[in-house]
């Protein structure tokens, strides 16, 4: 129980922090400006549902894909963990990442009538780095708890981005631009040290006679 317990802790960090609702709040507010209360409530409550839809499936056939194109674990944990390092140096610099979406993306979506599934929901929210995170999360369960936590974690993940971008408004009023990037810079400084133990435990698996040494 107890390993459960700190495996779902530190797969909430990670996700929680990859994910980080609270730098798509500009472009969230952005996209969705001129709409009503009613239909902003429900444009997040369509990302949460594509950011736990798109994390569980991951999560689920991670395995599969490797098999499928022949890719170790160990390579996957090496190459996701430098992919979400990138990511955690941009958030660090409070840069956008473009990992996350391309201004182009934004533009087409500004014409899109449901931005919650693109581009909030993916690839804002449940990007490359997320989907890699779930996939690597999911290759550390060593026990069915262990799957049942990850999947508990990821719809909690999806429940704070709804409550995050539905109260976005009074959120981004209350940080303000600084607040945000503070917020982004330690969610990013916590994913760099996530990123580094995947491609720590990746050459682990590579290399065994490493690890033993």
């Amino acid at each position: 129980m107890t390993s459960t317990l700190t495996y779902a802790l530190g797969a909430f960090t990670s996700l929680f922090a990859i994910v980080d609702p609270f730098a798509a709040l500009p472009v969230f507010l952005a996209l969705t400006g001129h709409e009503s209360a009613a239909r902003r409530s429900e444009i997040s409550k369509r990302a949460a549902v594509t950011v736990f839809t798109v994390l569980a499936v991951f999560a689920t056939g991670g395995q599969l894909l490797f098999r499928f194109f022949g890719i170790s674990v160990a390579g996957f944990k090496i190459a996701g963990g430098i992919l979400l390092l990138g990511v955690a140096l941009d958030m660090m610099g409070a840069k956008h990442s473009a990992t996350k979406t391309t201004p182009g993306e934004e533009e087409e979506a500004a014409a899109r009538t449901d931005v919650g599934l693109v581009p909030v929901g993916i690839p804002l929210l449940s990007g490359p780095g997320a989907i890699a995170s779930a996939m690597l999360l999911s290759s550390r369960a060593d026990s069915y708890a262990d799957k049942g936590a990850l999947y508990a974690v990821i719809a909690l993940v999806a429940l704070v981005c709804f409550v995050v971008l539905r109260s976005a408004t009074a959120i981004g009023r209350f940080l303000g631009t600084t607040g945000m990037n503070v917020i982004n810079r330690v969610m990013g400084l916590i994913l760099a040290a996530v990123a580094v133990e995947f491609v720590l435990d990746g050459v682990k698996l590579a290399l065994p006679g490493l690890a033993r040494a």
